[in-house]
């Protein structure tokens, strides 16, 4: 990808760790998540860790993980935790804080901007999954994101899938797709299992 900067992985993971760029905008002290190898067999983006992950430090160790992991790609805890099968990147790699309303605010795109793309460059996966429209957004901004939970599509010239994200807050996305957990999950679960080789 055009203006990425030429880093080892060492490198780029110690920097997303040591990563404090939001601290003043936030008002607390940011926790980066990051877990995932260089050649994990998925790359899987999401769009923010939630306050939960961000007390715990593991990813999507929560509601959403729960619908995720054992309703959606139905895997136990120690497939989706082995680096060498998930590695697990966001659009921001920390929790960005409530809103006035309780809700989450958007992850800044400035942390996108400066690790995301580098992370997409630099991990031999053999999949992306890509989990809600915001993250969806950013990197298919020219494609809807109701045809693109329809479809297996292609990032970096690899297979990408496209996810509604799974936080009960998105229940009303649901009500009005039903179709997506009866046609489209199963078919996610089979693709997820074939490249982790679990039948």
């Amino acid at each position: 990808m055009i203006g990425v900067k030429k880093v080892d992985f060492t490198e780029l993971k110690n920097g997303i760790l040591a990563c404090r760029d939001c601290e003043s905008k936030f008002g607390f002290t940011p926790v980066p998540i990051f877990q995932g190898k260089e050649h994990s067999l998925i790359m899987q983006i999401g769009q923010a860790p939630s306050r939960t992950v961000h007390r715990t430090n593991k990813p999507f160790n929560d509601l959403s993980g729960e619908k995720l992991k054992y309703q959606w790609y139905q895997i136990t805890d120690d497939v989706f935790y082995n680096e060498d099968n998930f590695y697990m990147a966001s659009m921001a790699h920390c929790f960005p804080g409530k809103n006035s309303k309780g809700g989450d605010n958007p992850p800044p795109m400035a942390c996108a901007r400066k690790w995301l793309r580098t992370e997409i460059e630099m991990v031999h996966n053999e999949l992306y999954i890509i989990i809600g429209a915001k993250a969806a957004k950013f990197l298919f901004p020219d494609e809807k994101f109701s045809e693109l939970v329809k479809k297996t599509t292609v990032l970096n010239n690899k297979p990408a899938i496209v996810l509604p994200h799974p936080s009960p807050a998105n229940i009303r996305w649901f009500t009005a797709n039903p179709s997506f957990e009866k046609t489209r999950v199963p078919e996610i679960k089979d693709i997820v299992h074939r490249v982790l080789q679990l039948s």
